[in-house]
């Protein structure tokens, strides 16, 4: 990168408070000299140096009562990186244009990208040298079927080196991931603590809500503290054998938080990239022993089971070119998992199924079982598939239940999850038989309703399929924390296609 030394080229800085989520930008008067004096306009590349530190930077132009003539502005993603303080100056300058970007022009044009082109690539990307504008070209060059196994391999190695590895004194660790798509389907704070109960190391790492309700890190955030630093991941492990913590808050494969955010803004869900996101965090974390479950369903993430045994076999391919022993288990998507959608009442229906409560959630428990019971056995635990016994066994007699609030205590202690001061009920429009659930509008109703960002927010899901219900039953209950979140999902509910569809039969 080019180094300034131009005094002229200096500007005080001024913290905006403006939340540009992951991107790092820079706010400058249109009239500003330094603007003028490099060439800078609206969404050039800027270099910002402070001190020792540096970042590159997007530049928004301001109209002039924002700033003073001699001062920049940044928003809260750049501040953090700068580590400035109000009035320092900074230095400002043209970034060397990343040189990997002709890796990006060559997928482009369809050439396969090598180790070492990747690597350069991810680099350049977690320093912050590409804009979005680059980083939305990377990503879709890469859609579709446009990377082969060797590639999908070689970008989750790059992504893994980009950070920090966990390093485990046991020779087995394992993990369990759910490719997404299906509200509710709260697995892993049941299965961590049945599988820590029997003896094996377990770090789990999850994410927080992208597009869905909830993530895993989203719910157990309302049980127990989820940021923590990597000593204190690492203290919480060797304690208990298992955690439950939010991956943002270690550098586990960092590219990947940055790609998955263009991925967000251009609706793309590519293959290859999932591949390479989902086996980057576990092999970044240490696994050695990873469990994968797919949901199927019209609605889900993924939809037929052609498109389920493509993903897997891929998954098994690139899982064994990176030396991970990996399962995956294929599970009913057409529906919604537990009673809860939303942070704090998916948690609810995870102490329900720990508890062994008469009122837990059938399902979730089952499956929970199921994928507990595939994680033991995948790592010789078990033999001849005795683990989902094992598994059920661990559940009832209340080990389970011992182990999660050991992790929650060793995780800085247990909570309550909060409860919502408003509901509505939606009810039946017609009797018949509940005959299809759509996820995806369900999983955007609790959204709107204001989950995850207000935790206790979502939805309350009380019939399922085949279920035969009246006119004017229950069939979902909405949670919200503000008057104008309940209008906005109620508003979308009467707007859109229903999100039950029930046929009448001759019982009805």
């Amino acid at each position: 990168m080019n180094t300034l030394r131009d005094s002229s080229a200096t500007l005080r800085v001024r913290r905006m408070g403006i939340d540009t989520y992951q991107e790092p930008v820079i706010y400058m008067r249109e009239d500003c000299h330094v603007c003028r004096s490099e060439g800078f306009e609206a969404q050039s590349r800027v270099l910002v140096r402070n001190g020792v530190k540096a970042i590159v930077a997007t530049l928004n132009v301001v109209i002039e009562p924002l700033l003073e003539s001699d001062e920049a502005g940044f928003s809260e993603a750049a501040w953090r990186r700068l580590g400035a303080r109000d009035g320092d100056s900074v230095s400002l300058s043209h970034p060397d244009p990343p040189e990997s970007l002709s890796h990006v022009r060559a997928k482009v044009f369809g050439h396969d990208l090598d180790d070492a082109a990747m690597d350069d690539v991810v680099a350049d990307i977690v320093a912050g040298r590409y804009s979005d504008i680059q980083l939305a070209c990377f990503v879709t060059a890469c859609a579709g079927d446009r990377l082969s196994d060797e590639e999908v391999a070689g970008l989750t190695r790059a992504m893994v080196a980009a950070g920090d590895i966990l390093r485990w004194s046991s020779d087995i660790v394992v993990d369990k991931h759910c490719v997404g798509g299906l509200p509710g389907n709260r697995t892993t704070p049941i299965i961590v603590p049945i599988v820590a109960a029997c003896g094996l190391c377990m770090p789990k790492t999850s994410s927080r809500a992208i597009t869905s309700p909830a993530g895993t890190a989203d719910t157990m955030a309302t049980l127990a503290p989820v940021d923590l630093d990597v000593a204190t991941l690492k203290k919480v492990v060797e304690q208990e054998g298992g955690c439950i913590a939010w991956g943002g808050s270690v550098s586990l494969s960092p590219a990947d938080d940055v790609i998955v955010r263009v991925e967000r803004v251009l609706d793309l869900d590519a293959e290859g990239q999932l591949i390479a996101s989902v086996l980057s965090k576990k092999a970044a974390a240490g696994s050695t022993h990873v469990v994968i479950d797919i949901p199927v369903g019209p609605t889900a993430k993924v939809r037929d089971d052609q498109a389920a045994m493509r993903l897997s076999r891929r998954m098994k391919t690139v899982g064994h070119l990176l030396g991970l022993k990996l399962s995956v288990e294929t599970t009913d998507g057409r529906q919604p998992v537990g009673y809860g959608i939303g942070p704090a009442l998916e948690a609810r229906d995870v102490l329900a199924v720990l508890q062994s409560s008469p009122s837990a959630p059938t399902d979730l428990r089952q499956r929970a079982v199921q994928l507990a019971g595939a994680v033991l056995d995948a790592a010789g635990s078990t033999s001849n598939g005795a683990g989902v016994e094992l598994a059920r066994s661990t559940l009832d007699s209340g080990r389970a239940w011992t182990k999660f609030r050991a992790i929650c205590e060793a995780q800085g202690g247990m909570r309550e999850p909060p409860e919502a001061p408003l509901r509505e009920e939606i009810p039946a429009q017609r009797s018949g038989r509940v005959v299809q659930i759509d996820n995806r509008r369900l999983a955007r109703i609790a959204k709107l309703a204001g989950a995850p960002r207000d935790p206790s927010a979502g939805a309350v899901i009380h019939v399922r399929l085949g279920d035969r219900v009246s006119e004017g039953q229950p069939l979902l209950t909405l949670h919200a924390e503000s008057p104008g979140e309940l209008r906005y999902a109620l508003d979308y509910m009467s707007r859109s296609s229903p999100i039950f569809r029930i046929e009448q039969d001759r019982e009805s």
